[in-house]
């Protein structure tokens, strides 16, 4: 409830008297051997709060409106001197407000003390009590009914709301004119601030619009010289211009002539161009001609080597007929493998004999010679280029490998392991690729010597092997040894 609602003092002059008294004394003045207690104030205020029934009216008076700044500092004097109450003292209402922080007790719990402050008049006899003896000497100035000149008129009015002596109306009255004068002043001296701003605005204004016009004035001589400036050079290039204007005239003439003497040259290299053509078709025909007889020699060679093939053929089936040869479906190696591998595999290729080198170069250039067979000394191979693998993964990756040479070049390719007995766990075979065991008491190397003295002579036989004796043995019977390096580096590479 504001503190502007209607005043309800419910209490009697006694009642109020007897609080009073057991509020205690409120010291005076400092300085005067009387005292003011909170009996005289309640007398005063009772005897304030009956006027308006002495002067003939039944119900009391209203609550005077408040100015802001009056209202803020009741509620101010009465939030600090709420939590030194007695709990009992203290209206249920507030009670939780009187728990707050200082700062947070004013702001927070306005509207409750406010209400408080105008329904309860006993709550405010006790307030007053206290605020006035925080007050001192103001506060026993304003209980007399008199307030020095010089005090804040807001503080004034505040305790005087609280006590209420006589005449306090008037005193909160005088309080709001002299708030609204402060108003009122300092609208004036914001209007006479504002008023000498605009002014010195103006006279900014007028100092920046001299220094633009100055440089206004600069400006305009200086465009004023750049047109005299642009003014001479027109006439300059005016004249330049007809300069040019008499030259490009001349140069039009002298195009003129020279188109002439172009177009005459023109008649006479096309004359020249036709003779040319001319020439050119005789030498064609005549190119025809030798083509044409090229053609029928050319004609003529191909029948007598085609004769000539057919003579040979027709003696090499006369020949073969003759030995009466069959076709045969086996190879040497094959017949080795019989006898040292417990499955035998077939495999048809090409290989060359290979030098002693470890350049996959050369075994590039061994394996493009037909018919050729190529032998390989399988651990020999494995354990110098993948060492640190199993037995069984150096194999397969061995004869994978050689799966896939075998079918890049269609070569007849044997892989010799040392071993008594096949080993289990062995890869599928790739096509091409023969895989054979030596015997039990005869190592891979004479396996290998026996399958290149089982090729016929003539046949290139590379064996692959960094043993020197297995190389200088079939070197021998006409193999062509290449060191392990050779193959490996072959199958990186592919």
């Amino acid at each position: 409830m504001p503190l502007t609602e209607p005043y309800d003092d419910r209490l009697p002059p006694e009642g109020r008297a007897a609080a009073a008294r057991d509020e205690g004394v409120v010291g005076g003045p400092a300085g005067s051997d009387e005292a003011v207690t909170p009996a005289d104030v309640g007398a005063e205020t009772a005897t304030d709060a009956a006027d308006p029934a002495a002067d003939g009216g039944g119900a009391p008076e209203p609550e005077p409106v408040l100015p802001e700044p009056v209202r803020q500092r009741i509620v101010t004097l009465t939030a600090a001197v709420l939590p030194g109450l007695p709990a009992d003292e203290v209206p249920v209402p507030l009670r939780r407000v009187a728990k707050f922080a200082p700062n947070r007790r004013a702001r927070l719990g306005a509207p409750a003390i406010a209400a408080q402050l105008t329904a309860d008049p006993l709550f405010r006899q006790r307030v007053s009590a206290r605020v006035l003896t925080d007050a001192g000497d103001l506060g026993a100035a304003v209980v007399e009914g008199t307030a020095p000149a010089a005090a804040d008129p807001v503080e004034v009015a505040a305790l005087a709301y609280l006590a209420r002596p006589r005449g306090w109306r008037d005193l909160i009255e005088a309080s709001g004119a002299a708030v609204r004068a402060e108003a009122d002043s300092a609208v004036v001296a914001e209007l006479v601030r504002e008023a000498e701003q605009r002014a010195t605005r103006a006279e900014h204004d007028r100092a920046v619009a001299r220094v633009e016009a100055e440089k206004l004035r600069d400006e305009l001589a200086r465009v004023r010289e750049e047109l005299g400036q642009q003014r001479e050079e027109a006439r300059q290039l005016a004249r330049t211009l007809r300069e040019t204007q008499a030259r490009e005239r001349r140069a039009n003439e002298l195009l003129a002539t020279e188109r002439g003497r172009a177009a005459r040259a023109t008649a006479d290299a096309e004359a020249e161009l036709r003779r040319v053509r001319a020439r050119l078709a005789e030498a064609e025909a005549a190119a025809g001609a030798a083509r044409s007889s090229a053609k029928e020699a050319r004609s003529i060679d191909d029948a007598r080597l085609w004769l000539l093939l057919e003579t040979i053929s027709q003696a090499s089936v006369g020949l073969r007929r003759e030995l009466a040869l069959d076709p045969v479906d086996t190879l040497p190696a094959d017949f080795v493998a019989e006898a040292f591998a417990d499955q035998p595999g077939t495999a048809t290729g090409a290989a060359t004999r290979a030098r002693d080198t470890d350049d996959p170069a050369r075994l590039d250039q061994l394996l493009a010679l037909p018919r050729a067979h190529l032998v390989v000394d399988g651990y020999n191979v494995t354990k110098r280029g993948f060492g640190e693998m199993s037995l069984e993964q150096q194999r397969k990756r061995l004869i994978t490998g050689l799966g896939g040479i075998a079918a890049q070049t269609g070569d007849e390719v044997t892989v010799v392991f040392d071993g008594a007995e096949r080993i289990p766990g062995l890869p599928p075979t790739p096509r091409g690729v023969r895989v054979l065991f030596s015997r039990k008491g005869e190592t891979a190397d004479d396996l290998i010597r026996r399958l290149v003295r089982a090729e016929p002579p003539g046949r290139p036989v590379v064996v692959i092997s960094s043993d020197r004796e297995v190389a200088d043995g079939v070197r021998r019977h006409g193999a062509y040894p290449l060191g392990a390096d050779s193959l490996l580096r072959r199958l990186a590479r592919s």
